[in-house]
């Protein structure tokens, strides 16, 4: 597999990938932290990395336009994943980051690359050339830990594409970080078009196992930061009312929490929720045992994945963003 990398604030220079330092994602070595991260306020960023793989397709400009919004918020690297499997580099099919800025009105028109740095955020693009696209997705994210994942997927006959290879292998047990997935067809709560937000409905499900206190405080945590004045926060849980865990809460100015309990088969009661509360976004904590990906195989967030009209943000239990949150 061979990786070429390019930042976006140069004219396009290919630099091999073993010519950036690695860098551990803060904290994952360092659990004496968690106690006091624990306890982040809402309005300080945790993310430091956020990687995106792109197919160059409209689900993905979607998955993108995400993607950039939240790496500009945290002021945090970007790197933009592109796999091919032939020798071409395709610099020129990748998303502007500042052509995209300026029609956000974040920059202004004909701004020089430098302006993009200046905003706090830095991008990198990447190409690998590889014929097995996951294979080169988690092999990159062996070597760069990111605390963010944004990808697009797609729903067509009932599968999942990025779940359709085995990825049961020890890279992608390593690879345990939130990933936010942006179904095909959904425009999702960010705007492509002028990076407007639109989320007033969010809906959480919880159960005993996993945890479900580190997916309440990322959807306060989103709609805080992406300055979402009011809203609705809905927490479900799929079985008896006698039985649903105890959560805390955290106050937000402008939104309300509604507690949800209903029998049945947990993705359609889930699925059927979230049509109901009409929410844009479901956030889920997940066992993460296995990675990003096989956390999701044949568990019930994939079920989700398949038939929601949403995006769905998965958060593993032993990820160090959950451990922060």
């Amino acid at each position: 597999m061979v990786f070429q990398s390019a930042w976006d604030t140069r004219d396009r220079s290919v630099l091999p990938i073993h010519d950036f330092p690695i860098v551990p994602v803060l904290g994952i070595d360092q659990p004496k932290w968690g106690s006091f991260m624990s306890e982040t306020p809402l309005n300080l960023p945790i993310l430091q990395h956020v990687f995106h793989p792109s197919d160059f397709s409209a689900a993905s400009d979607t998955a993108f336009a995400h993607a950039l919004k939240v790496a500009l918020i945290a002021k945090a690297t970007l790197t933009i994943f592109h796999v091919s499997p032939d020798q071409k580099e395709n610099w020129t099919e990748f998303p502007g980051v500042r052509q995209t800025l300026e029609r956000w009105g974040i920059l202004p028109k004909d701004s020089p690359t430098s302006a993009v740095p200046e905003l706090g955020i830095k991008v990198k693009k990447v190409v690998a050339q590889d014929k097995d696209p996951v294979k080169a997705v988690l092999g990159f994210l062996e070597r760069h830990p990111s605390d963010l994942i944004v990808l697009a997927t797609q729903q067509d006959k009932g599968r999942v594409e990025w779940l359709e290879n085995s990825v049961a292998k020890p890279v992608a047990r390593k690879s345990r970080q939130m990933t936010l997935f942006i179904p095909a067809g959904v425009e999702g709560f960010v705007s492509l078009q002028d990076g407007a937000v639109s989320l007033k409905s969010i809906l959480i499900p919880i159960a005993p196992i996993p945890k479900a206190q580190p997916a309440i405080q990322a959807a306060v945590r989103i709609a805080q930061r992406l300055n979402c004045l009011t809203g609705q926060f809905t927490i479900l849980y799929v079985g008896d009312d006698r039985e649903m865990p105890e959560v805390t809460c955290p106050e937000l100015p402008g939104w309300e929490w509604t507690k949800l309990s209903q029998k049945g088969d947990i993705t359609q009661v889930i699925v059927q929720s979230a049509r109901g509360v009409e929410a844009d976004l479901i956030v889920m904590s997940t066992e993460g045992r296995q990675g990003f990906l096989d956390a999701l195989r044949g568990s019930n967030s994939e079920q989700v994945l398949r038939q929601c009209s949403c995006p769905l943000l998965v958060i593993p239990a032993d990820s160090w963003v959950s451990s922060v949150l």
